[in-house]
């Protein structure tokens, strides 16, 4: 009898455990797989709420803590992340000796994550590859992460197309939607009250559900368009507003600070939270009237629970986006006027016609079948197109 297939899955952040979370637990319930599951990152920082304890709570076994993360703003202070986490995912994979690592996205942490593991040859299945996000550094780390993987399990067609025509071969490159998407099927809802008594905050009319992550390729320092925003929504004084705290990019931090002032200005409208974890994030997001920010979130699933999203920036410049997604410039007059669009009893009445660009939501039962296929060779063949020039 042969034994389990080791699957050892990278987390390094609670917006990716929350897309990784129903691949994790197909790989959990399968016999023929092994779950090992790998903790970075903001996981284990203080600063950014300890969300391993939350993979705990779920019931699964963090088989490996990889400590990374320095407290610094700085570009510099990610780059030496980035070396730590080489280090210490040499030394997990030494240990656990998976067969396969699976990893999601475009973060930093997750470069670090599959450096260690090209190097030490453990195949690697990339989730989310061919995406464009133009204003962040995320861009180049996410094709970084294609050419260092074997399997590639992509979103979309056009980001299929994309993938292969950077050289991967296409029996390699598989199309079965944003694994995200699985949760709005299987989520265990809050109701609006619950939602209240567990965040306490009245949740009034219009509710907007902001997350803004700095732009890592800005030239202007990442306070301003915060305070661009923040100002943007100084004009709808009867809105309710949650925050979510944005990432451990270089910039996070000042982000943050910002985003404190603005609810101790308005403590009866507004919180903030560190984390929300992923059944009150996507409650809160199917009670919100406006997702607001530059979060991947607003782009791939309000659409499906048909919400408006106000889309600010360049962060998701590039990236497919649904009817019910406006964009706004990082200007508080162009903010403000997003948002009364998106207010707006005409785009209202037109958000049940948006549909999902990312697949139906069944991409981690997908996934888990091909993660029992043979496993690809390390060793791969540019596969050339033929482009006539």
């Amino acid at each position: 009898m042969t034994s389990p297939r080791k699957i050892c899955v990278v987390t390094g952040s609670r917006a990716e455990y929350g897309l990784l979370y129903w691949l994790m637990k197909e790989i959990l319930a399968d016999a023929d797989l092994c779950l090992q599951v790998a903790a970075t990152g903001m996981h284990l920082s203080p600063e950014f709420g300890l969300t391993y304890r939350q993979i705990e709570e779920d019931g699964f076994v963090i088989d490996a803590k990889v400590e990374m993360l320095l407290s610094s703003d700085a570009p510099a202070g990610i780059a030496k992340s980035i070396g730590l986490g080489t280090i210490g995912f040499a030394d997990a994979l030494g240990r656990l000796e998976p067969d396969l690592m699976v990893v999601l996205g475009d973060r930093f942490e997750i470069l670090a994550a599959v450096q260690a593991a090209m190097v030490m040859g453990v195949p690697i299945a990339h989730i989310h590859g061919g995406e464009i996000t133009e204003g962040a550094v995320d861009e180049s780390i996410r094709h970084g992460i294609t050419k260092l993987a074997q399997w590639h399990f992509v979103a979309a067609e056009p980001y299929r197309k994309r993938v292969v025509q950077m050289g991967e071969d296409p029996a390699r490159v598989f199309n079965f939607g944003a694994p995200g998407l699985d949760a709005l099927t299987r989520t265990d809802w809050l109701a609006r009250a619950e939602l209240e008594a567990e965040l306490g905050l009245c949740l009034g009319s219009p509710l907007f559900l902001v997350t803004y992550h700095p732009v890592t390729l800005a030239h202007e320092s990442p306070e301003i368009p915060m305070e661009e925003l923040l100002a943007a929504l100084e004009q709808f004084p009867e809105a309710a507003i949650v925050f979510t705290y944005p990432n451990a990019d270089a910039g996070g931090r000042c982000l943050i600070e910002c985003i404190d002032r603005f609810v101790a200005q308005n403590p009866n409208r507004a919180k903030a939270f560190v984390s929300l974890g992923q059944r009150r994030y996507l409650s809160l997001m199917r009670e919100a009237d406006v997702v607001v920010g530059n979060s991947s979130s607003g782009l791939i699933e309000a659409p499906v629970l048909k919400k408006a999203t106000v889309n600010i920036g360049d962060r998701q410049k590039g990236r497919l986006k649904a009817s019910s997604v406006i964009d706004a410039a990082e200007r508080r007059d162009a903010i403000a006027e997003a948002l009364r669009r998106a207010l707006s009893d005409e785009f209202r009445a037109a958000l049940p016609l948006a549909r999902s660009l990312y697949g139906q939501g069944d991409a981690s039962r997908r996934i888990r079948e091909q993660l029992k296929a043979p496993l690809p060779e390390a060793r791969k063949h540019f596969f050339d197109i033929e482009h006539g020039y």
